[in-house]
């Protein structure tokens, strides 16, 4: 299969719109759950606030959140695909321009240094662009994660000491969402990153938070942390925006990967409440858009 780059452009522009203004309906199912059985009166209304202005946004075609993020698309290319790769990251490049030009919504991509705005959502090495593979034949998939900072700004790495087991890494994640309080925008998806090198143990985390509601673990030790650390997590009393309630978080996801002997690294970097995503897959017959 060959990649049409007209096409990756377009649907580049397209996933960021349609990110920034449609939550996947596993955030909205994992809502309803929240709410089902939120019994703080102050957490119980907030989370219907939540869900108000998410229908809100949705049946006035309007953005979910004013903070448009720092773009993030990841990229899956089947084996039989055709494409260059150099062309695809930069068709990519233009789509999310576009998308900032042409809806007129913020850009909140500057420079680190000068703090210059572009007003384009793109910058020195923005957006962020992952390339990965897989063994599906005539299929390239794309998936845009808006990550605002209110959640970014809420990362942490520790390298912890393999000799404190995992009790560190479960204290360190607790120690981490009650430091963060409200301002990750509570309830929350923590992510946390286990093993592998520090660079790979953050990056790790990034992909367990901005995973599917209902996704587990591939690794089944993986699976058991996610599992204590979700019921850790909503016993802390953060709850919705920080002010009080059960619904810390929608789910603690974990992922991890092996590491040298000496060391343990644990990362966590967080996804609020709005926990957009977009995906558009291409194959023989066409693009088609999902979550």
């Amino acid at each position: 299969m060959k990649v049409d780059l007209k096409q990756v452009e377009e649907a580049a522009k397209t996933l960021y719109i349609r990110a920034l203004k449609m939550l996947p309906p596993d955030i909205k199912e994992g809502f309803r759950q929240l709410d089902a059985r939120e019994t703080h009166a102050t957490g119980k209304a907030i989370l219907g606030t939540l869900i108000r202005n998410i229908q809100v946004a949705e049946d006035t075609d309007n953005l979910l959140c004013q903070d448009t993020g720092i773009p993030i698309y990841n990229v899956w290319i089947g084996k039989n695909v055709e494409v260059d790769g150099a062309a695809l990251r930069e068709a990519i490049r233009r789509g999310c321009a576009r998308s900032t030009r042409e809806y007129s919504f913020r850009s909140s991509i500057v420079h680190p240094v000068t703090r210059v705005n572009e007003q384009t959502s793109c910058g020195r090495n923005v957006p962020v662009i992952h390339f990965d593979f897989t063994d599906r034949a005539d299929m390239l998939e794309i998936e845009m994660i808006p990550k605002g900072s209110g959640s970014e700004n809420n990362s942490w790495l520790r390298m912890a000491v393999p000799a404190d087991g995992v009790d560190a890494i479960k204290t360190f994640v607790v120690d981490c969402v009650l430091e963060a309080g409200g301002k990750t925008c509570p309830p929350t998806i923590v992510g946390v990153g286990v093993g592998g090198s520090a660079d790979l143990c953050v990056h790790l985390s990034k992909i367990a938070a901005t995973r599917p509601l209902g996704s587990r673990c591939e690794d089944p030790e993986g699976a058991k942390l996610e599992e204590s650390l979700t019921r850790a997590v909503n016993q802390l009393g953060v709850g919705p925006q920080g002010l009080g309630g059960d619904a810390t978080a929608f789910a603690v996801h974990v992922e991890t990967a092996a590491t040298h002997i000496t060391m343990n690294p644990v990362a966590v970097n967080m996804q609020c409440h709005s926990a957009r995503r977009a995906r558009a897959t291409f194959t023989p017959k066409g693009v088609t858009y999902g979550f």
